[in-house]
């Protein structure tokens, strides 16, 4: 009966002693030869670890000593999250400034380009009315006597003179150039020319 704890408890020894010479010492020999392996190399495995250590997540903080745990390291990229959220917000706002000064500024640029059309409108229509007064000064020296028209004419400013002459009809501005004095006869001849020749090169 004694000898069965005997047998047992060596068995457990020659069972360690089998683990110990099989796999821990020759593994333990293994790691030694690497590192000595290493570091006459020149490479420090040390360093080599810790360097691909930073390339996987939650062991690059075991290297550097620190203890941050998983929840410091989701709270971190919650707080970088918002920021970046923060900064899209800011841009998002920036755009929609930005849309708003170019809304502004093509209302803008409507209401200039109707009040310009509005101008023009009211420009054409003067216009118009210039011409059709025109019309009917012109109709007034046709229907006047060349005697009362001629010393009127002279009065007037040369341009304002030449443009009636040139418009009325060709016998009423003979009889008025009959009623002029010779010297205001030539000289509205000469500029009736000079007009007619300078609207001959502008068509």
């Amino acid at each position: 009966m004694e000898r069965m704890p005997v047998e047992q408890e060596s068995q457990k020894i020659s069972k360690l002693q089998w683990f110990l010479f099989a796999f821990f010492i020759p593994v333990l020999f293994a790691i030694t030869v690497a590192l000595l392996v290493f570091t006459l190399s020149g490479n420090n495995i040390f360093e080599t670890a810790k360097e691909y250590s930073q390339k996987v997540p939650f062991l690059s903080s075991m290297f550097d000593g620190e203890s941050s745990s998983p929840q410091e390291a989701i709270e971190e990229q919650l707080i970088e999250l918002e920021a970046e959220i923060k900064d899209r917000e800011a841009r998002i706002t920036q755009l929609e400034d930005q849309l708003e000064s170019k809304n502004l500024e093509i209302e803008r640029a409507g209401l200039e380009k109707q009040r310009l059309e509005h101008e023009i409108e009211e420009l054409t229509a003067i216009k118009e009315e210039n011409k059709r007064a025109f019309k009917d000064i012109v109709k007034t020296y046709e229907s006047i006597s060349a005697k009362k028209a001629a010393p009127i004419l002279t009065e007037m400013k040369e341009d304002e003179a030449v443009k009636i002459l040139s418009n009325i009809k060709a016998d009423t501005l003979a009889e008025i150039m009959e009623k002029m004095d010779p010297e205001d006869a030539a000289r509205y001849t000469a500029l009736l020319t000079a007009a007619e020749e300078n609207n001959a090169q502008n068509n």
